[in-house]
Formats: C-alpha cells, sequence, structure tokens
C-alpha cells in the first residue's frame, strides 16, 4: 500500500475528486487547480495492491461531471487492479455507481467488462445477488441503459454482466 493511513488518502480523494467546476466562483483558480493536481496525485499513487476498499474509493470520487481530464488517473488506477479485487470494488461501490454521473458509471462498468474473466464476472453476478433488492434492481437498469446505449453495447461487452431477476 503506497499511503499509510486509507481513511486519511480516502478523504483527501473524495473532497478533491469534487472537482470546481466552470463558473464556479466559490474557490480561487489557485485552490482549483490545487485540488484538480492533489486528486490526480492521489489516483497515481495506487499501484493496485490496495484491495476493494481502494476500488471503492476511487470510484466513489467520480462525481464531478466535468473532469477536464482528471478522472483518466482514476481509471489507469482501476486498471492496475486484478480483476477480482476490481470487481468486489466495484459491488461494494453499487450505490455510488447509480450516484455517480452517468457516463463514469459507464466507464466503470465497461472497464469490469473488458478486463475481467468469464469467470469473475461470474463471481460478479453471485456476489451482486447479496445486495439489498433495490439496490440490485437499480444496478441492473444501470446495465440495462448502458447496453442499449455506448459504453455496453459493443460486442466487446454487451451480455458479459448478468444480473439475476429477482
Amino acid at each position: 500500500m503506497p499511503f499509510g493511513d486509507f481513511d486519511a488518502w480516502r478523504r483527501e480523494l473524495l473532497f478533491t475528486g469534487d472537482l470546481v467546476q466552470d463558473g464556479d466562483t466559490s474557490v480561487s483558480d489557485d485552490e482549483a487547480g490545487h485540488r484538480y493536481d492533489r486528486y490526480v496525485a492521489l489516483a497515481d499513487m495506487i499501484d493496485g495492491t490496495e484491495g476493494p476498499r481502494t476500488v471503492h474509493a476511487l470510484i466513489a470520487s467520480l462525481r464531478a461531471e466535468e473532469d477536464y481530464g482528471a478522472h483518466q488517473a482514476v481509471y489507469g488506477a482501476l486498471q492496475r487492479f486484478p480483476s477480482q479485487d476490481l470487481l468486489s470494488g466495484t459491488v461494494l461501490a453499487a450505490a455510488d455507481l447509480l450516484n455517480i454521473p452517468r457516463d463514469h458509471s459507464g466507464q466503470v462498468l465497461q472497464l469490469l467488462t473488458l478486463l475481467a474473466s468469464s469467470d469473475d464476472l461470474r463471481t460478479f453476478t453471485v456476489t451482486c445477488e447479496r445486495l439489498e433488492p433495490e439496490l440490485r434492481a437499480g444496478l441492473r437498469a444501470l446495465i440495462a441503459d448502458h447496453e442499449a446505449d455506448e459504453w455496453l453495447a459493443d460486442e466487446r461487452s454487451l451480455g458479459r454482466l448478468q444480473l439475476a431477476q429477482d
């Protein structure tokens, strides 16, 4: 683990991940730039050995609609995790996936389909069966929405994320 205090790292990641949006005059340009740079640096610290709760924190940090390229560092960090940790962390972040901007949830789900084996994706399905029914239904609807649109609509991703009906 490249950082000693996970909770402090997570708090800072979530704070800086609230990227200042165009037109927001409540924060100086210098502060906005500092937060952006720090957010990217926090994501770049990740080497992929940190486990599922770090995946969860990274996904939860994808809250800003406009990321000005900063989220590429998060997607790069997510790609460094073993697929089992990526899948487990994504299940932990299921509620966050439903609340972050749509394009960000689509990119995360697409990463799962591109990086995980079929066996790992079956484990994802089984693990999702333990989620609360409303959360599972929301995740199922999100996947269906992304399959009908661009993120999961291509042959590499379509149908790879299966969640059982209730």
